[in-house]
């Protein structure tokens, strides 16, 4: 299940930088990836919601993890700014999901 969840988290952020590569869609090479990612994250996301993880934990780790990640490729890829302010904030999204995770398991 961890696993299927990491693999959503992993096309959605190539999907995202995918869109990004695209440059407003007029590098159509780059369609077809943003679509496929988008696709295959949001099937892997439904069979890890169908094997039972609850919705606010793989949803919010998916989501916040997908930021973090896209912010810090964002800066590697493409440059984009990532300052010690927006550095803190995936920091603490990081956190804020450890601290979701850690009370979904005091949960069971």
């Amino acid at each position: 299940m961890w696993l299927l969840l990491v693999g959503a988290i992993g096309l959605e952020t190539v999907a995202t930088l995918s869109m990004k590569a695209s440059e407003g869609f007029t590098k159509k090479a780059w369609i077809a990836p943003v679509v496929l990612g988008y696709v295959c994250a949001f099937a892997l996301l439904g069979v890890v919601l169908g094997q039972g993880m609850p919705v606010g934990v793989a949803y919010g780790i998916w989501a916040a993890s997908g930021v973090a990640l896209t912010a810090i490729l964002g800066r590697v890829i493409f440059r984009d700014p990532l300052t010690w302010v927006m550095a803190a904030g995936v920091v603490l999204i990081i956190g804020g999901v450890l601290v979701v995770e850690l009370g979904a398991q005091a949960a069971y």
